[in-house]
């Protein structure tokens, strides 16, 4: 088994939502980049669930932050499929590094009790996603769909509700290349079955087609 298919399984288990998004984006190697993406928060978000004691989380995201020199310098780690992958990503897009640093900063600042930043945990990650499918010049465009998503995630799902039709009516002018990274978004968790078949539905209202 390659390190690309071990990532996206990895991927389907931890972030199904993400994963089924990724399933849109036709181009292998820009999936793959997706992925790549998306392990690395999946190995941030596995922190916690591995260590009980916030220093000892913090030890591991501070691992994971110098981990970043390498990842933006071209020489990740060898042998280690998540920072190989997200390695080759950065430099096939041409990627900015605060982002990332962001996120592991948010991290940090969660294991010892600090609100959740969500721009960093939920925003910076959806641009980045943009980037890497349609390239620059979308980062305001998918911000609200960002904040969507973190409210939905966090609990908030009657304000997330509340922002979706401002957040969709952003997203008008996104690139179609680009729905994959933002149209887990739309995936407000409820009863109702068939995911796929909402994404879908989703997809065609965005781009006039229902």
């Amino acid at each position: 088994m390659t390190a690309s298919v071990d990532l996206d399984t990895q991927v389907r288990a931890a972030d199904p939502d993400r994963w089924l998004s990724s399933r849109f984006v036709a181009d292998v190697q820009a999936r793959a980049d997706l992925i790549a993406l998306y392990a690395f928060e999946a190995e941030l978000l596995a922190i916690p669930t591995r260590v009980t004691q916030p220093m000892l989380a913090e030890m591991r995201y501070t691992w994971w932050a110098e981990q970043m020199e390498g990842v933006f310098a071209n020489t990740p780690r060898v042998g280690h499929p998540v920072l190989e992958a997200l390695t080759a990503a950065v430099a096939r897009h041409g990627l900015e590094r605060a982002p990332f640093d962001a996120l592991i900063e948010a991290h940090i600042g969660r294991v010892h009790g600090e609100p959740h930043d969500l721009d960093a945990f939920y925003v910076g990650p959806m641009q980045i996603a943009a980037r890497m499918l349609a390239g620059e010049g979308h980062d305001a465009t998918v911000v609200e769909a960002g904040r969507l998503w973190a409210l939905s995630q966090t609990g908030r799902g009657d304000e997330a509700k509340a922002q979706a039709a401002a957040a969709n009516a952003n997203l008008k002018t996104l690139p179609t290349a680009a729905f994959p990274a933002v149209a887990h978004a739309t995936l407000i968790r409820s009863d109702e079955p068939e995911p796929l078949k909402r994404l879908r539905l989703f997809w065609g209202v965005l781009r006039g087609r229902v």
